[in-house]
């Protein structure tokens, strides 16, 4: 058996998901974030940066 998770995902303002990225059940992806193509994200993203990978991490923080 594999139940479905029902949880929100939150996605900010300014924010770009690119494409084939896969966001997980209940993460949070704060203002201005940008996630790298084909990223895993597991955990919520800060706002202002930038994150990829599998699973994604910072990759560096976006100036304003």
């Amino acid at each position: 058996k594999f139940p479905l998770i029902p949880k929100a995902i939150s996605i900010g303002d300014s924010v770009w998901v690119a494409a084939g990225a896969y966001v997980g059940p209940g993460v949070k992806i704060g203002d201005g974030a940008i996630v790298g193509a084909k990223s895993c994200v597991y955990k919520n993203v800060d706002p202002w940066t930038i994150v990829g990978g599998n699973p994604a991490r910072l990759l560096k923080e976006r100036n304003r």
